[in-house]
This record gives C-alpha cells, structure tokens and sequence, in this order.
C-alpha cells in the first residue's frame, strides 16, 4: 500500500514507520518508464523506496517551462502503486519553501558553471538545493538517480562527498524509447515533426560512441548533427566521467544539448577511448 503525504510532519512520522534500509527516488512528477526504472532498482536494492514528487521552482530560469511543467499527481502515484513504492512525499511550494525564496542556497562550484550550467545560470543551486532538503528530510540511506541528467548526477555525488551526507548516490542508466530517444517528460512537448528531428541526438551519440579515439567521436557525431534539421545545438561535449577534460585512455562520457522547436533536451553516453595507434 503506497502512502501518499504532503507535509514534514506527515512525512516523518511516516518515515518513522520504515525499518531497514531506505532508498529514495526524486522525481518532479510527470512519471514515465525511466522513473519507473528507478523505483525498480531502489527496490532491489532497500527494504523501503520513498519517492518524491515536487516541481522545483529554485531550478528554472526566468525563461523556462516551470509553469507549463506537467503536473499529474493521480497517474504518477497509480504508477507508484504498481512498481511497490511504500511512501510518496508530495509537498506543496510553500511546505518546502515556507519563507518564500530561501536566503541560503547551495553553490554548485566550477563543475556547475559547464555545460547546463553555462545554458541555465542558477539551476543547479536550486537543484542542489532541493535535494539536499529531501535528502534530509527522508533520511534515506541510498538515492538513485537517472544517468540521463548526467552532470546533476555527478554534482549531486560532489556534494554527498563535499558536505559528508550519509548516503549513497546510484546512478541508473538511461531508459530510452525503442528508437532510441532518451525518455523525458519533456518528451511530450514535442510534436511528431519535432519527435523526429530530435532523434538526432541519440543517433550523433551512437555515431561517437562507435568510435576509441576522442577526435573521432567527436567528429561523427558533429557530423550527424551539422546535418540534422529542426535541432538547435547548445553544445556538445566529451569529458572525462568527472565531467573534467576528456582523457586520452579510459573512460569518458559524450553529452549533448540542443533545442527542439520551444523545447530544450539532453543526452549523454559513456564511451571507453584508448590512444590511437
């Protein structure tokens, strides 16, 4: 039986009631098969899985969709309910942020001044700083997190590690639909035109993945995309797992960012690069 509550006091006297270990799952609702692929792992992997469901105002820009952000709280807990999640935390903005825009934030450092960070100035402050609240507030022993947002994966990791909270922070490899486009509630912005162009992301990432030497990812997936219409390119980069400069050997991740029409979409793919003969 899922529990649905909406307020602190609710939640800790809920949370009092889960022996073992714990795992939250933080969502801003609009659930689709990619979070439903968290609350899985959080199950294998814990006694008892939280998920969270809260629209973060702190994390959109001036110009972003907080306001047409989907909201569908009853088929987000109906798909609670079917994957055994025990506890749904769903506060309201003033529950979170009671006196209004919080005085203190969380700083992201150098590593959120990159990539979505140069595209949209503040948000992972507000990111950080919402999932530092529920971090504490659920008391969880282990976080999943989708590798889909890769740098606010390793920024929240960063932070676990900087500011000594007990947790565990697991990533969790991106769900993607069967022609290969990343899973994303933004998804439904886009119309079937725009459906189409956008699968330029994932095919450029695929193209650089085939390849071990960086030049060379780099270069096929430009390619595919210099040649993509309909897709608006913010950036694309390769990087070492750290989101540091990319290594000559070894493990690496390529990131993509572009627009679709009005609506603005990422992707990323691990790659394993060696030194060209």
């Amino acid at each position: 039986m899922t529990e649905l509550v909406h307020t602190r006091a609710e939640l800790e006297a809920a949370r009092k009631a889960l022996p073992g270990t714990v795992a939250v799952v933080m969502t801003m609702g609009a659930l689709h098969e990619g979070h439903r692929e968290l609350m899985r792992t959080a199950r294998s992997n814990a006694d008892h899985v939280i998920v969270t469901i809260f629209v973060n105002p702190l994390q959109f820009g001036p110009n972003e969709d907080y306001d047409r952000y989907p909201r569908t709280l009853d088929a987000d807990l109906e798909a609670c309910r079917a994957e055994g999640v025990d506890l749904v935390f769903a506060p309201a903005r003033e529950e979170m942020y009671p006196g209004g825009q919080p005085s203190v934030t969380l700083e992201a450092g150098p590593l959120g001044t990159i990539l979505e960070g140069a595209s949209r100035p503040g948000h992972f402050a507000g990111m950080l700083t919402v999932v530092c609240k529920l971090l504490l507030l659920t008391r969880a022993h282990l976080a999943f997190f989708g590798e889909k947002d890769y740098q606010q994966l390793a920024l929240i990791t960063r932070m676990v590690r900087d500011l000594d909270i007990a947790v565990d922070i697991r990533g969790v490899p991106t769900v993607r639909e069967p022609d290969g486009l990343a899973l994303s509630s933004r998804n439904r912005y886009l119309s079937a035109e725009q459906r189409a162009a956008a699968l330029a992301l994932s095919r450029a990432l695929r193209a650089g993945a085939a390849h071990t030497e960086a030049e060379a990812a780099l270069a096929a997936a430009t390619a595919i995309l210099a040649n993509s219409t309909g897709v608006q390119l913010d950036y694309l980069a390769l990087t070492d797992p750290e989101l540091g400069p990319a290594p000559a050997h070894g493990p690496a991740r390529l990131l993509v960012a572009a627009r679709v029409g009005n609506t603005r979409l990422i992707d990323n793919v691990p790659l394993q690069l060696e030194i060209a003969a």
